[in-house]
């Protein structure tokens, strides 16, 4: 998997990404001592609303911010909103009332609504190999995983010498370092897109995403994705710490069997995904969700978390993890960084739902009953998603144009020569674009 660093623009994107998660990583930990020295006893309230703020900036920010990517140069852009992260954790320390916390996490978070989205379609330009793409995309789950298990850990060694405020100050490094790393190779440009009005380019990766029958799978497997993984995020401190009394560092455990589930998975998904497609990966870990969450509904104590945690792991990142090739599929490259950002906001508008319906319900109705809910949600959803995902799904598809004029540019090229203009059914790689506005159906 590691030969794919021998590509020197990818090595310095890759690096890029795993400065700038270790450096949100000190963050995330030192706005939750923040939050309590401003806030005390009600900070898990400013945690939660600067939780609900993130999600709801990456819900509505992306798709605007995509849409003004494709006007502008790749690394440029990069660097810029690197440097804008970089000023907001820089201000943070400064922060004396709770609403300028609220302030600032709009503007980190819509930041990087626009970096995350234009970083994930870059990538598949720089990588155009498919066999590598994947291995990239193992890798960047791996690095996910790798900086939820070590910045903690790293913020704890760090607050033995130093003050909570100084975290920010790794924050800052971390962005720095990543806008250093990106200007320092040259990144494919953009491809050229027509001008088109704000409303057209803001929406026109939504309506790609949803014409197109394997993402709408997709988006039932990230609901069902993000089913199970509010249970782990939200509940297991109450389960390890308010039900079961035990410390910190089994919480600490219990997350890290969740990590090691979701790395070892995305070490074997490369073999995986030479052996089987896309969907049936997909789909197997979607239903593994849900019977992870189905079997947690009798989860007994401590010892049997632990395993159960380290399958919805492995779960997790079976059923997330090849969403890029999915997207890389599904677009022209022009249209890459419009479509990826449909899926980031998507993908988070399920958390906006499944955040607060993990937390409420394991409130009101008991974890028990919380895991059967999110149980029967993804499995419901994996349902959905294969039902929505065609069993047979070729990348070129036979279809016709009958809205075209026969001397159609499009016509012409795919025929050939005029001499052909008269017989419009053909087949080639297909998605959704200006001349193919509707998915073809069998026999159409």
């Amino acid at each position: 998997m590691l030969d794919v660093l021998r590509n020197r623009t990818y090595r310095h994107l890759f690096a890029a990404q795993v400065v700038a998660l270790v450096g949100t990583g000190l963050a995330t930990v030192a706005l939750g001592l923040l939050a309590f020295d401003l806030a005390g006893q009600e900070a898990g309230v400013v945690l939660g609303t600067a939780l609900a703020i993130k999600m709801v900036a990456y819900v509505g920010v992306a798709p605007v911010a995509a849409a003004l990517a494709q006007r502008l140069p790749r690394r440029a852009l990069l660097v810029a909103l690197d440097l804008v992260r970089a000023a907001v954790a820089m201000s943070l320390p400064f922060v004396d009332q709770v609403w300028q916390i609220y302030v600032l996490i709009f503007v980190l978070q819509a930041a990087s609504a626009a970096f995350t989205p234009t970083f994930q379609a870059t990538i598949p330009d720089v990588l155009t190999n498919e066999r590598d793409y994947t291995k990239a995309l193992s890798l960047s789950r791996l690095a996910y995983d790798l900086e939820s298990l070590l910045s903690p850990m790293l913020a704890a060694a760090l607050l033995t010498v130093i003050g909570f405020h100084d975290l920010f100050a790794g924050t800052v490094l971390g962005f720095v370092a990543s806008a250093l790393l990106v200007v320092s190779v040259a990144l494919p440009a953009s491809p050229p897109t027509e001008r088109r009005g704000i409303y057209e380019s803001t929406t026109r990766g939504l309506r790609i995403y949803l014409a197109t029958p394997r993402l709408r799978g997709l988006l039932a497997i990230s609901a069902a994705v993000a089913a199970a993984g509010s249970m782990v995020f939200v509940n297991t401190v109450v389960l390890v710490q308010a039900q079961w009394g035990l410390p910190q560092n089994a919480l600490a455990l219990a997350l890290a069997a969740f990590g090691a589930g979701s790395m070892l998975a995305a070490l074997a998904l490369p073999p995986l995904l030479d052996r089987w497609s896309d969907r049936t990966v997909m789909l197997w870990g979607a239903a593994l969700l849900g019977g992870t969450m189905l079997l947690g509904s009798r989860v007994s104590g401590y010892a049997s978390l632990l395993p159960l945690w380290f399958l919805t792991g492995v779960a997790y990142a079976i059923a997330q993890t090849p969403s890029g090739r999915l997207l890389r599929r599904s677009s022209h490259p022009q249209d890459r960084t419009a479509l990826f950002a449909a899926q980031f906001a998507l993908s988070h508008a399920c958390w906006l739902v499944f955040y607060p319906l993990s937390g409420w319900a394991g409130v009101h109705w008991g974890t028990p009953t919380t895991f059967f809910i999110l149980g029967v949600s993804a499995a419901l959803f994996g349902a959905v998603a294969a039902w929505l995902w065609p069993k047979e799904d070729p990348e070129a598809l036979e279809h016709d144009h009958p809205d075209l004029p026969p001397d159609h540019p499009h016509l012409l090229a795919v025929h050939g020569s005029a001499d052909a203009r008269h017989d419009q059914r053909h087949a080639h790689p297909f998605w959704i674009d200006d001349e193919h506005r509707h998915w073809p159906r069998a026999g159409r």
